[in-house]
């Protein structure tokens, strides 16, 4: 068996080396010319940072980014109103790792050009068309430095090329345009003092006007740390929307104005943002969720599949989940399609939850009656909410962000290798 993989970001690097892992063969097709470490921070959550470390990419891992203590929500004055325990401390058997974007998607780059030799990740090329039949798939495919077409024989194509993807667009021509839901995010890292333990990501303010969300990333000299915010504010009604660039740059006199004041007694949102030499901008925005992902021999991973709210910092943990369900399963079945189907059975229906979870924006109603009921800020968070209301609040947040943990405690591995021509699979004899 020979896939294609279109786009060679986290899900399509992914999808390379738990394909490679589980003994099949594939190229990664990215229209990027020259990849570079792009983007700001993203959180792995355990899930995905234990298939990872199956994956081999424990240390490295480590290495690259923070592990991550606490999630703790806040108003919009830094006051604590419920911190929730991340990674070890929640009792997964693997951490949550707060990372920069760019720093994972290099490394994921070099394990696949060490592991899948230097030729496995074509830069470059983009994916612009494909046919398939009973046997297998045509892709159609772009040099993007010398509009050089050229067609490609494969047994599997799969889409990772993001919220934009082509495969997707031809899979589905008449589905719907991106949703926008009026938030405006602004997005940025600089250097600073770390801040409460040095590992708890704060989430402040409120999706219904303002909020602020800041972690820190990787550690730098001197005891400093990269910290990475997001900056999210309603400007806008919900709608569609033609397109969306994330490279798009953004300004600081756009962004401080939304949080003038917000100076918290361990951190000062305005400096942060002002220190930040390079802000994008974007709209937070998703995809409804398909009826279907693939047919036949072709099939989506990642954003392609389902792009999802930020909210739950769980995205790019869910592209990592794609990729090692799609190699097990194809590793596993009777035959390509085979193996597709059943990767979409068990991966569309509970990320396509998720896509919807993220959308109610679950912790608004509790972050609202803070704002009600304590408008100036509060002491201690049990004068304004109650056991109740604060156990609901957690409620709603691991809906969205977390596994059940002794579920993915001691859950089999999903590490396969692929069964030889002509051995029996699974149930044969």
């Amino acid at each position: 068996m020979r896939v294609l993989i279109a786009g060679g970001g986290i899900a399509g690097l992914s999808t390379a080396l738990s394909l490679h892992a589980a003994g099949i063969d594939c190229t990664v097709a990215e229209s990027v010319a020259e990849p570079r470490p792009l983007g700001v921070g993203i959180n792995l959550q355990p899930h995905a940072v234990r298939e990872l470390t199956e994956l081999g990419l424990g240390e490295e891992l480590a290495a690259l980014g923070v592990e991550m203590n606490y999630l703790t929500f806040a108003d919009r004055f830094g006051g604590v109103i419920l911190p929730l325990p991340r990674g070890s401390l929640a009792g997964y058997a693997w951490p949550q790792y707060a990372v920069h974007r760019g720093g994972l998607q290099m490394m994921l780059l070099a394990a696949a050009r060490e592991r899948l030799g230097g030729g496995a990740v074509r830069t470059g090329l983009a994916l612009e068309d494909f046919t398939q039949d009973a046997s297998g798939v045509t892709a159609v495919l772009r040099d993007v430095r010398t509009g050089a077409v050229r067609r490609e024989r494969v047994d599997v194509l799969v889409g990772a090329d993001g919220i934009h993807s082509a495969v997707r667009a031809r899979l589905h021509p008449t589905a719907g345009p991106l949703l926008w839901n009026g938030i405006r995010m602004w997005r940025g890292t600089a250097e600073g003092e770390p801040f409460l333990d040095g590992a708890t990501q704060i989430v402040a303010g409120s999706n219904l006007s303002a909020k602020f969300v800041v972690y820190p990333i990787a550690p730098r000299d001197g005891g400093r740390v990269l910290i990475n915010w997001v900056a999210e504010v309603m400007v806008g009604a919900p709608g569609p929307v033609t397109g969306a660039d994330w490279s798009r740059e953004g300004r600081h006199r756009d962004v401080l104005p939304h949080f003038d004041g917000w100076r918290f007694p361990y951190l000062d949102v305005p400096a942060l943002i002002t220190a930040t030499e390079r802000i994008l901008e974007y709209p937070m925005v998703d995809r409804d969720p398909l009826p279907w992902w693939g047919r036949g021999r072709v099939t989506l991973v990642g954003d392609a599949a389902h792009p999802m709210y930020p909210v739950g910092a769980n995205g790019g943990s869910q592209a990592v989940l794609d990729a090692r369900v799609l190699a097990r399963e194809l590793a596993t079945a009777s035959d390509p399609a085979a193996g597709l189907a059943a990767y979409e059975a068990e991966r569309r229906p509970v990320t396509g939850e998720l896509v919807l979870a993220h959308r109610e924006l679950p912790m608004e109603k509790t972050i609202a009656m803070v704002t009600e009921r304590a408008p100036g800020g509060f002491d201690d968070i049990a004068d304004v909410l109650t056991p109740q209301e604060l156990a609901e609040m957690a409620a709603a947040q691991r809906r969205i962000t977390d596994t059940d943990v002794r579920l993915l405690n001691e859950r089999p591995s999903w590490s396969v290798r692929a069964r030889r021509p002509g051995t029996p699979g699974p149930g044969e004899e």
